[in-house]
């Protein structure tokens, strides 16, 4: 059986929709079935011969392994196709099969075509057998569920690409439909040099786990946690393992929106800023595109929830039944939601105090399960992990004050790469930038984006984490802005210097990382939903200056070298946001320290502390005979 993330045994099938066809000699279908439920499923027969098992609307079938042409460009939203070889057995004398996969979880779905080219490159099973033994003998009847992957899978296959760098020639159609009239080696339909799988993603923490599992149940859930918990992470690790059809992914704001590969809760919802009366609210939502996405929402994630006014909730809530005609808690929509209401609270004008998400009349009922990740991976130095809990809770003792007094003597510049500042005000950052960068000697190459709508410029760089034009000169400092690549250290925040550019083309810039890589970045593409939902894309460098950020800009990113000016903070838990960008006290340098800075909402920590009182108190009633411990709230 296939291994769950905590290693415990899990159902290795794959559950989605299956176009099944039949395809003629020259590839054209010639009979289509639809099954809206299917399962898939890898095995063995009695002969060991590797199996594709089909099951759905009341039928069961089995197609050998022997050949098979896998198509994954669409994998990460859920879709794909497999085209199987002709085979007497599945009752074809000649054409294919082709499976077209359709709303299929994503992360489920690699994890699938993984093991169908693994298997198939390593254990294939033994060829067929000879037509008359076929003929005369019975049928295979078996189906034993496959092996997971083992780590002598993999060696096999490194091992593999490392011996043999030959070229190998790439299957034409006629042999992949099987038009010789033989059959395929398994070899000449999964060439070597086309077999570049990524490795397994890291295992869950078990706290992850349960969330998991608890969005899996289909149980309304909010999951919280400080910064470097891995709220990100496990968001995305919850949306690749959700099918992409009827689950709606949004965000309190756009960046936020564009890391996860969703739109803003405001565009979804259709009622602008949500300020109206709930009557004017629903009529908005009556539009006929708006009404269709409340409709067929069966689960909607919201981010960065902090930031979202429980007014705007209450409306959300009471919109949902309305649309949907539905009296259940919104609608019967499943909420994920996630958020730290220690960090950044709503925005508000004329200095009113924010009504936080959890303080909505609908909170409690549309809340199941409230769950908080404890377990810290930004940071690894306890001490530093201490001081940043201390800050988020408003904590400011002496010694914390100390701490980070001393670090304005840190150096925390190295290899030409200087120290981001984070700062309060966007006004600042765009003035800071501007004018380091003229000061600069040298030309200036710039880079303006491929916009999928020109007129969309405004709503792609709202979203978008890079504006329509970059401009560099040979040593300005930037931020990397997209995970590249992870195992390298050139993820979202990786810090570097422009040290060249090169001769032809674009004029594509070097840069030097602080991680320790040098690379030519080039474009990379990102996709937003739109106004109505449209999908809008933008091709850019995956670059932005980086002598200054703003703190808002800085969330969910990870600075090896941070410089902070805490003498404008205007919020409650905003120095908190700033500080934890850090991945370690010695690449922090924080400027005119002031303790008063350090503050906290009291209906949040009012908030928090019950969380934690009811967690100590289910901790309690599932092992009555425990010791009595301080809940620390």
């Amino acid at each position: 059986m296939m291994l769950s993330e905590l290693g415990e045994p899990e159902n290795p099938a794959l559950h989605c929709r299956v176009a099944l066809e039949e395809l003629s000699p020259g590839g054209q279908p010639r009979r289509r079935q639809a099954i809206k439920d299917a399962e898939l499923s890898l095995g063995r027969n009695e002969r060991r011969e590797l199996m594709l098992r089909l099951q759905g609307t009341g039928q069961s079938r089995c197609f050998p392994l022997r050949t098979a042409r896998l198509f994954t460009r669409f994998a990460a939203v859920g879709r794909s196709a497999l085209r199987l070889s002709p085979d007497s057995d599945a009752g074809l004398s000649s054409g294919s099969i082709q499976l077209l996969l359709s709303d299929c979880p994503p992360d489920r779905l690699r994890r699938f075509l993984r093991t169908v080219r693994l298997k198939l490159a390593t254990a294939p099973g033994p060829g067929p057998a000879p037509f008359r033994s076929r003929l005369l003998g019975p049928r295979p009847q078996a189906f034993y569920t496959i092996s997971p992957i083992q780590p002598e899978d993999l060696k096999l296959v490194a091992a593999t690409a490392t011996q043999d760098t030959t070229p190998v020639k790439r299957p034409c159609l006629q042999e992949i439909r099987g038009q010789t009239g033989k059959a395929s080696s398994t070899k000449s339909t999964v060439p070597r040099h086309r077999l570049q799988l990524p490795s397994p993603k890291p295992q869950l923490s078990p706290e992850q786990a349960r969330v998991l599992s608890a969005v899996l149940s289909g149980k309304s859930i909010f999951f919280t946690g400080s910064a470097g918990t891995g709220k990100s992470y496990l968001l995305k690790r919850i949306l690749g393992s959700l099918p992409p059809k009827g689950t709606v992914v949004t965000a309190s704001t756009g960046v936020a929106a564009c890391h996860i590969g969703g739109t803003t809760l405001h565009a979804f919802a259709g009622i602008g800023s949500g300020k109206a009366p709930l009557a004017q609210c629903v009529a908005l939502a009556l539009r006929p595109s708006i009404r269709q996405s409340w409709a067929s929402c069966q689960r909607l994630v919201i981010d960065e929830v902090s930031m979202v006014e429980a007014s705007l909730f209450d409306k959300l809530e009471a919109v949902a039944r309305a649309i949907r005609q539905q009296d259940k808690p919104f609608g019967g929509i499943q909420l994920i939601i996630c958020g730290d209401f220690l960090q950044l609270p709503p925005v508000t004008k004329n200095n009113q105090p924010p009504q936080f998400c959890f303080q909505a009349k609908s909170w409690r009922k549309c809340i199941q399960l409230t769950m908080e990740l404890t377990e810290v991976w930004r940071q690894t130095d306890q001490t530093f992990i201490s001081l940043l809990q201390a800050v988020r809770l408003g904590r400011c003792s002496d010694e914390v004050t100390q701490k980070l007094k001393a670090t304005a003597r840190h150096k925390v510049e190295r290899d030409g790469i200087l120290a981001t500042r984070l700062c309060t005000h966007q006004d600042d950052v765009a003035l800071t930038n501007e004018r380091r960068l003229q000061q600069l000697p040298g030309q200036v190459h710039s880079y303006e984006a491929v916009d999928s709508d020109p007129s969309m410029v405004r709503t792609l760089d709202s979203q978008c984490p890079v504006s329509h034009l970059l401009q560099l000169k040979l040593g300005a400092q930037v931020m990397l802005v997209k995970n590249l690549a992870v195992s390298q250290g050139l993820v979202n925040g990786a810090r570097g210097v422009v040290v060249g550019f090169e001769a032809d083309g674009r004029g594509l810039p070097t840069v030097k990382f602080l991680c320790g890589v040098t690379e030519v970045v080039r474009t990379e593409r990102w996709t937003v939903h739109g106004p109505g939902g449209q999908l809008l894309s933008r091709q850019q460098l995956p670059l932005r200056l980086a002598w200054a950020l703003s703190i808002h800009k800085s969330q969910g990113m990870t600075l090896d070298c941070v410089e902070i000016s805490l003498a404008r903070v205007f919020e409650s838990g905003q120095a908190y946001v700033a500080l934890s960008r850090a991945r370690s006290l010695q690449g922090l340098r924080v400027l005119d320290f002031d303790p008063n800075v350090v503050r906290c909402d009291p209906r949040v920590l009012k908030f928090y502390a019950s969380l934690r009182k009811q967690a100590y108190l289910n901790e309690d009633e599932e092992d009555p005979e425990q010791e009595n411990k301080d809940p620390d709230i």
